[in-house]
């Protein structure tokens, strides 16, 4: 049975950080692509960045600015989101995906999801 599952969100005051984990089970985690997403109530999904295979990762420019850092443990099956200086339109439920064919911004590209871990940022 394949999960993805994500821990480390809370609740953190504006400028500070936090660094959320997804480890994967099931499926050959060292094949695939992990993406991360986020989204508030109301809105779309949005893309945060991703990471192929073999590392290399992408970020939303829009907000990202340098601000967080995706990497990630083949052995552990485990991909990281390293956040920085978050801002309270951070505030969100972020989700862990994996894309066996290639990542992107398009959600579609993924073959698995995560349950989400919630991040509130206090102003």
């Amino acid at each position: 049975q394949v999960q993805l599952v994500e821990s480390g969100g809370g609740l953190v005051q504006t400028g500070g950080s936090l660094r959320l984990s997804c480890t994967g089970s099931g499926f050959k985690f060292s094949w695939y692509g992990m993406g991360w997403f986020r989204q508030v109530p109301g809105k779309e999904r949005e893309f945060v960045g991703a990471i192929g295979m073999r590392g290399g990762p992408t970020y939303n420019t829009d907000f990202v600015e340098d601000r967080f850092i995706i990497s990630r443990d083949n052995a552990e099956n485990t991909v990281y989101l390293q956040m920085n200086m978050l801002k309270p339109e951070d505030s969100a439920v972020y989700y862990c995906a994996a894309a066996q064919l290639t990542v992107g911004n398009n959600a579609g590209l993924y073959d698995y999801w995560g349950q989400g871990t919630e991040v509130t940022v206090s102003s």
